[in-house]
């Protein structure tokens, strides 16, 4: 296929890449500098002539604002559009917004597939992400050949919007995972016990989780190099607090775990990975989980 790919960041080089890898024909926008995996990717003026020179048009960037822009702005995706194509974007935005975004691509004769990922940059490299994915399922039939490529867990969770709302919730999840990992690590330290050892006892019974295996090791080893940055995962809560307000649900240990973030970001450590929230709990109790 002929592929548009916008947004080669941290995760969406290596995402390009497998696609590339593939056979398929990569075209992306003007840039900088490729990077060197991408290199025999097919450069064109702007979004507009990825749009036209591609089938399906995949978009992988940080925030709702960026997408819009992208979308309708100047030389944007959707003005470059003809019936028949796909627009996927793979960004974590707002639900709201992506109904919107759906609605302005129909009207070009398109489909619109909303497809949020998680497993953070280990998971775009390993071509292991979990894919959540909202829209018309015959586009999504079409795609899925493609999101087989980037990840393993690919699931169409309903029409335009559920999978950013399925990511949001992820996001909670996730949030209020570390925050507990964090606070129970932390609380083991305080107490006099070795928290290696502790969360190695952990792995072993009911409290075992993915978070408590990546980002408990990594509170223990200081390893706070981003795989997943607290500001990407702060804008994740913040659409989680403004759509829970738009339906009226409370949900307080959202709230919290954003506050924590909030006090991290405060710190400066807004481009450590989000398993330094924990260093917001440390400077609460003035002890750190292990030393830096």
């Amino acid at each position: 296929m002929k592929i548009g790919f916008i947004g080669l960041g941290i995760m969406g080089a290596p995402m390009a890449g497998h696609l590339l890898a593939a056979g398929h024909e990569l075209i992306v926008p003007r840039r900088k500098k490729l990077p060197e995996a991408l290199a025999s990717a097919t450069v064109v003026a702007d979004n507009t002539a990825v749009a036209q020179a591609a089938e399906i048009i995949i978009l992988m960037l940080p925030d709702t604002p960026d997408v819009e822009q992208v979308l309708l702005g100047e030389n944007g995706v959707v003005a470059g559009l003809s019936a028949g194509k796909v627009v996927v974007d793979m960004s974590s935005i707002s639900p709201i917004e992506t109904k919107r975004f759906a609605q302005a691509v129909k009207a070009a004769g398109c489909d619109y597939l909303d497809a949020p990922v998680s497993g953070g940059e280990v998971g775009a490299k390993a071509a292991s992400l979990t894919i959540m994915v909202g829209g018309p399922e015959a586009a999504f039939e079409r795609v899925k050949p493609l999101f087989e490529k980037m990840g393993k867990n690919i699931t169409l969770v309903g029409g335009n919007g559920d999978g950013q709302t399925t990511k949001v919730a992820n996001q909670i999840i996730v949030a209020l995972n570390i925050a507990a990992v964090g606070e129970a690590l932390l609380f083991a330290s305080k107490a006099g016990a070795d928290p290696a050892k502790v969360r190695q006892a952990l792995m072993g019974g009911f409290a075992a989780s993915r978070i408590l295996e990546v980002h408990g090791e990594r509170m223990i080893k200081r390893t706070f190099n981003p795989g997943f940055r607290i500001a990407l995962h702060q804008k994740d809560l913040s659409l989680a607090l403004a759509g829970a307000r738009a339906i009226g649900v409370a949900l307080p240990q959202t709230a919290g775990a954003a506050q924590l973030m909030q006090a991290a970001a405060a710190q400066g450590w807004d481009q450590l990975d989000h398993s330094a929230l924990v260093k917001a709990l440390e400077l609460m109790a003035h002890h750190p989980v292990a030393p830096d």
